[in-house]
């Protein structure tokens, strides 16, 4: 990797060159760790950086494609589309079948932001080998990053980084730039302002040089630096608090039913900078995890919500997504319909395959209906109630799961009653 212009912007400047250059991510890069050894192994493999902004993704990527003498393509999913893949496809080819044939590694920042047709698109190139894919991301891959890509990838958590992480790259950053010295308690603001993001602390401490030449200041004192940077320099808390606790503990005050400590942790995502749509997608998350049947209309509040803030845009839409939060919290809450879910996937994994019975099977074709395809059924519509009591679902000879086990909460009381009310019917059936 060739060193950055000196008029490039601070944070490129100080971009590692080399992996012993490189600042946290210990758990992965260190003596014997995963990807310290992929580096090592001399054969690059597709991945995915899961992680928040500013801790090495992009660097990471391209010192993979440094140590395996790689060509990078490098392509953002926030600008690009499926015309950029289409020519990155072809410098592949061209790198791959030239008079010096070269492997490419294939980087595509904010994949999460990609289609799943457009993420479809590198399938076919990752399996031929036509070039090693590496996906960043801030959001959890399991969700944004469709299963087929995924299955192909290895998964790297990078974690944000430490004080003591921030603290050496601010001592490097004072080697090559004039950045004055910075007291300690201005020293200490300025680390959890950048919240263990290094883009950050670079963009900030390039704006304080340049400020501090202006001026005349030596050194940077904390009432200095609330003076020049204002409302950027809100107190962060310190303690490790980072973007997956806030959304943890928004998710969990919602679940607790308390709606001031969901509407404060909702507001701290947002005033971190967290992406409103990421919000709305986890808050359609909670309906249907922890609200459910007890009130089904937390569901449609969500994806009203959702559909409202892409009509308005911040900061009016932020609000209606306020609203959401604060009716998510007070709704009665039921997590049958989550744990009946999960349930009966481990059942169906465990249990293998049952045919259907023979009395719900179609009978589109003479021969089927010859074959007793259907036979038997009995309509729903035309028994009394429109229940056809003591008729079976299951797959014969498959005992009653009992999978969904509704709350007596909300909406669900009623379930629950209508439930038992046709267990009786049947056993009245025999």
């Amino acid at each position: 990797m060739t060193a950055a212009p000196s008029h490039a912007p601070l944070a490129e400047r100080l971009r590692p060159r080399r992996l012993g250059e490189v600042i946290g991510q210990q758990h992965l890069l260190g003596d014997g760790m995963a990807l310290r050894l992929a580096f090592e192994s001399g054969q690059p493999h597709s991945c995915i950086l899961w992680g928040p902004p500013g801790v090495g993704k992009t660097t990471i990527a391209r010192l993979m494609a440094d140590a395996f003498d790689a060509q990078f393509l490098s392509i953002s999913a926030v600008l690009g589309g499926v015309k950029d893949i289409r020519e990155a496809v072809e410098k592949a080819e061209l790198a791959r079948t030239g008079l010096h044939p070269q492997r490419t590694i294939m980087f595509v920042d904010e994949v999460h932001r990609f289609n799943k047709s457009q993420q479809d698109a590198f399938l076919p190139h990752v399996e031929s080998g036509l070039f090693t894919f590496i996906g960043a991301t801030t959001e959890n891959p399991s969700f944004e990053v469709n299963s087929a890509l995924l299955s192909r990838a290895a998964v790297y958590v990078l974690q944000p980084l430490n004080e003591d992480d921030l603290s050496h790259i601010v001592l490097r950053a004072q080697a090559i730039q004039a950045v004055p010295p910075i007291e300690p308690q201005a020293l200490s603001r300025l680390l959890a302002y950048a919240d263990g993001d290094a883009r950050r602390l670079l963009n900030t401490l390039e704006t304080l040089s340049m400020a501090a030449k202006q001026q005349g200041v030596d050194p940077v004192t904390d009432e200095w630096l609330l003076r020049v940077l204002g409302e950027r320099m809100r107190r962060y808390d310190k303690g490790g608090e980072q973007f997956y606790d806030t959304i943890s503990a928004l998710h969990k005050s919602v679940r607790g039913s308390d709606p001031d400590a969901a509407l404060y942790w909702f507001v701290r995502m947002l005033d971190g900078g967290a992406d409103p749509r990421y919000m709305a997608r986890r808050l359609i998350r909670m309906a249907s995890e922890d609200v459910g049947l007890a009130d089904p209309r937390a569901l449609r509040m969500a994806l009203d919500a959702s559909e409202v803030y892409e009509r308005l845009g911040s900061p009016e839409g932020e609000l209606t997504l306020a609203q959401c939060v604060i009716y998510l919290a007070m709704a009665p809450k039921s997590n049958a319909a989550y744990k009946a879910y999960n349930e009966a996937r481990a059942f169906v994994k465990k249990d293998g395959t049952r045919p259907a019975p023979m009395h719900l099977r179609n009978a589109p074709t003479k021969l089927m209906k010859d074959l007793d395809y259907g036979k038997g059924y009995r309509y729903a519509h035309d028994e009394e109630d429109g229940f056809a009591a003591g008729e079976r679902y299951l797959p014969d000879g498959m005992a009653d799961p009992g999978f969904y086990r509704p709350v007596r909460r909300g909406l669900e009381i009623k379930i629950a009653d209508k439930l038992e009310e046709l267990r009786k019917k049947n056993l009245a059936a025999g």
